[in-house]
């Protein structure tokens, strides 16, 4: 045989690896302990021992590839509760806001079924002639509509905290000072069932999650994903599996457009992905990328002090995960279930942080966690970056 077939022949298994990567399952280890992985590992080893979080599964990755996934503790407190896994779900909480209701309200914009421009009071006459028509739909986006939750309570219907909040008194002029309120995204998962017909769950199922593939991202879960979620704590500390936290969100039938929203590591990661590539992901085009610039340019607030963008988080006291590690053009959202996103288009990285979460008042202590962990991340990545010039992932 001519030599240089053979040698063609031998190589051609290194070829064709090399053109087309072997994906890992998420279930197999690349390696039991990477050395790049220890100071996470012994970050969220720490938070377990002091009762800070009963367990969770952190996620970093860029563009193209999930480059860690670790899942660590319990899905509960309780001494018999099951081990997280890699796909176990969680309560994202306020990642709702980011996740479904902010991409859909783009969506219908994309569509020019609405404007940013558009006044509240278009949409909810109830806020006509109240002292609020100067508030736009851009400004619920940024929580700068000057609307606070003081409208809200347990075991409300829809109809009676749109009727209490547009009652309340308005004490600055919308767009100016930004307040972090839960009513803003409530109108806005309203907003969309009112311009499609169809509750917002419906929607971002159809228009989001599907075709990025997230099939365990819904809310109200149902068995059989029932069995993985973790549990978070009621207000009376009871073990919740599967409900909702958010009283209010429970009060509106596990669908709002703050909170409600279930999902895995996995399934945010290809939402992130999606984010860093502007809006498509492995050839399927979720949003524009007007949209997606849209969202994450800064709007600054407080004398520049506070950026924030349409639903993402950039700069503000809630911007913990950020650490000091991503780049000023960062983004990201946290949930009060102790979950986070941050995704950084300059470098090219984005972490997932699901907890199961059982320390509410140690706020500074988990923020410091927050933190901690996304410089541990992305200390990894550089570091294995700078050793190797080709794709690269590990467990």
């Amino acid at each position: 045989m001519n030599i240089y077939v053979r040698l063609i022949i031998w190589l051609l298994p290194f070829m064709v690896y090399t053109a087309f990567p072997s994906k890992v399952p998420a279930h197999v280890n690349v390696s039991e302990k990477p050395a790049c992985c220890r100071e996470i590992d012994l970050l969220v080893q720490d938070a377990i021992n002091r009762g800070l979080i009963a367990g969770g599964v952190v996620l970093v990755g860029d563009n193209r590839h999930v480059l860690i996934r670790r899942a660590y503790g319990k899905l509960s407190g309780s001494p018999d509760a099951r081990l997280i896994e890699v796909d176990s779900l969680f309560d994202v909480a306020s990642l709702t806001k980011v996740i479904a209701t902010a991409p859909a309200v783009l969506k219908l914009v994309e569509e020019e079924r609405i404007s940013l421009a558009d006044p509240v009071c278009r949409w909810f006459p109830e806020f006509s002639g109240k002292g609020k028509d100067d508030i736009l739909v851009k400004h619920l986006l940024t929580h700068t509509s000057g609307i606070r939750d003081g409208g809200l309570t347990v075991l409300d219907s829809l109809q009676r905290i749109i009727k209490r909040s547009s009652a309340l008194e308005i004490k600055e002029k919308a767009g100016t000072r930004f307040h972090y309120a839960d009513i803003n995204f409530i109108l806005l998962g309203e907003l969309v069932r009112r311009v499609t017909g169809v509750p917002l769950d419906s929607f971002a199922r159809e228009h989001l999650f599907v075709p990025l593939h997230m099939h365990d991202t819904v809310f109200n879960p149902q068995q059989p994903i029932l069995t993985r979620c973790a549990a978070t704590l009621s207000g009376d500390n009871a073990c919740l599996l599967g409900r909702v936290q958010d009283p209010t969100a429970f009060a509106l039938g596990g669908v709002a457009g703050h909170a409600g929203l279930f999902s895995t590591a996995e399934d945010l990661a290809l939402f992130c992905r999606m984010m860093l590539n502007k809006g498509a992901l492995e050839g399927n085009r979720v949003l524009t990328e007007k949209s997606v610039a849209q969202m994450t340019a800064p709007c600054f607030f407080c004398d520049g002090k506070i950026l924030r963008g349409l639903g993402w988080d950039i700069q503000s006291p809630f911007s913990s995960p950020r650490g000091k590690a991503f780049s000023g053009g960062s983004f990201g959202h946290t949930g009060y279930t102790g979950c986070s996103v941050w995704i950084d288009p300059a470098t090219d990285v984005f972490v997932v942080f699901l907890t199961s979460r059982l320390e509410y008042t140690r706020k500074k202590d988990f923020n410091r966690l927050r933190g901690d962990l996304s410089d541990a991340a992305v200390s990894a990545v550089h570091e294995r970056r700078k050793k190797y010039d080709f794709a690269w992932k590990f467990e």
